[in-house]
């Protein structure tokens, strides 16, 4: 069943005129007609270089940037087209997990704060039980409650994902969108944190749309692949079918240009 419903989605930004060639305009397509399902409860990996719209992509179909033009359906929902309170509903199961763990995480704020926050906003529970979720949620990402007083930079860069990565389940969502969650990451403490997205997705039933531009890393932790090129998909199949027999020339490219992971 699928949780996500892409149809000819498209992301065209205008540039504005240069003073060079006359300052005629020009755009980019930075999502071409898109189209993709994303079913229950899997992981699709969503991989290409960078530049080739992915980031763009995941934010579309959050509607955290508005289309050019298609349609996202969301358990049943249109997205594009609900209303300012139906997507405040929608944002509880409409999460992010965001590149950067520094600057995602507001540094004026302590953790407790941070994590806080989405319940103040959504959530009507007292400020003794939001503490108590608040413990929680670092306690399933690997941390405890020596954090919740603490500053964003007092954390290394692992933990302060482990601090997004808890921000984004305090809703209790449905669907995250991990876009390139490990790329500011050593290899090491990247394992580790694509270890914790595959247990948390095994204990909340979460659905995943996973961006990198690291084939072994998608092959590693998705169900599925889709290979994103200069805006468009250029295929997408179960990760055996794309490991084992890429149709395009581009997936050839990527298979080819990195190295294998261990399944460790």
């Amino acid at each position: 069943m699928a949780l996500v419903e892409i149809r000819n989605l498209a992301k065209i930004f205008e540039l504005a005129g240069s003073s060079f060639g006359g300052g005629q305009k020009g755009e980019v397509r930075a999502v071409d007609d898109v189209s993709l399902d994303i079913q229950q409860g899997e992981t699709l990996g969503l991989v290409g270089e960078s530049g080739s719209g992915k980031s763009t992509l995941g934010r579309l179909i959050l509607r955290l940037i508005e289309p050019t033009s298609g349609r996202v359906v969301f358990d049943g929902t249109d997205v594009l087209q609900a209303s300012a309170s139906e997507m405040r509903r929608l944002r509880r199961d409409m999460q992010i997990i965001f590149q950067d763990p520094f600057g995602s995480l507001d540094p004026r704020f302590r953790v407790e704060d941070v994590l806080a926050e989405p319940l103040i906003v959504h959530e009507d529970l007292s400020r003794k039980a939001r503490s108590a979720r608040v413990s929680e949620l670092l306690n399933a990402v690997g941390m405890d409650e020596s954090a919740m007083p603490r500053y964003a930079h007092e954390f290394s860069g692992g933990q302060r994902q482990r601090i997004g990565i808890a921000r984004a389940l305090a809703l209790r969502p449905k669907f995250i969108v991990a876009d390139e969650p490990v790329s500011a990451l050593d290899v090491s403490v990247g394992a580790q944190i694509v270890n914790l997205l595959q247990r948390l997705q095994r204990e909340f039933g979460l659905t995943y749309l996973f961006i990198s531009h690291s084939m072994p890393v998608v092959r590693y932790l998705s169900t599925r692949i889709a290979v994103m090129y200069r805006g468009k998909i250029v295929e997408a199949a179960d990760t055996s079918e794309i490991t084992l027999r890429p149709q395009s020339d581009y997936t050839r490219s990527l298979l080819a240009a990195t190295p294998e992971i261990a399944d460790s």
